[in-house]
């Protein structure tokens, strides 16, 4: 027989304010802040001063002057790279070339750190992703990832402070 969970009295006195969260959101063009990081761009867009950009095909964010950001956010209590596209290729590279990079570093929820790189800084990762992509016949690289070490060593602090890595981070299996 299924009966509800006992939190879920809390829950519902919770929720009212994750309703506010939401509508929040909506005046920022994030339809959902429970998809996508919604919830977590959100933070970035505020903290930064961008506007989210709506379509899915081009990058992320814009400023106040028109400067296009591609964003990746990491909770390093997962993993400790960030993910870039599901499809790299040529194409996809040579938008990334275009436009400085914004880094976010979760530990949870929490924000500990974002940084900015310009695609000068990125040049390593475009060159190999081009080889790979090349010395592959042309099939597209499944997400290649970027260190989060290689973040802060190269990155602009924007935000927060350098995080700790050190410590026992939880497999995926063990914190959900």
């Amino acid at each position: 027989m299924l009966r509800s969970h006992p939190d879920l009295s809390e829950l519902e006195s919770l929720f009212p304010a994750i309703r506010q969260y939401q509508e929040l959101a909506m005046r920022h063009g994030i339809r959902d802040i429970f998809q996508d990081n919604g919830g977590k761009l959100l933070q970035v867009l505020l903290i930064l001063g961008l506007q989210v950009l709506p379509s899915r095909e081009g990058n992320d964010a814009v400023d106040q002057d028109g400067k296009e950001y591609e964003l990746k956010s990491v909770n390093v209590e997962l993993t400790r790279s960030f993910s870039t596209h599901h499809h790299m290729n040529p194409h996809i590279i040579a938008k990334y070339k275009k436009v400085d990079w914004i880094f976010v570093v979760y530990r949870h929820i929490e924000i500990q750190a974002i940084y900015r790189l310009s695609p000068q800084a990125l040049e390593p990762f475009y060159s190999l992703w081009e080889s790979k992509w090349q010395s592959d016949g042309g099939k597209d690289i499944n997400n290649p990832k970027i260190p989060v070490t290689f973040v802060i060593a190269k990155g602009e602090l924007l935000y927060g402070s350098h995080p700790s890595l050190s410590g026992q981070r939880r497999s995926r299996k063990g914190s959900q």
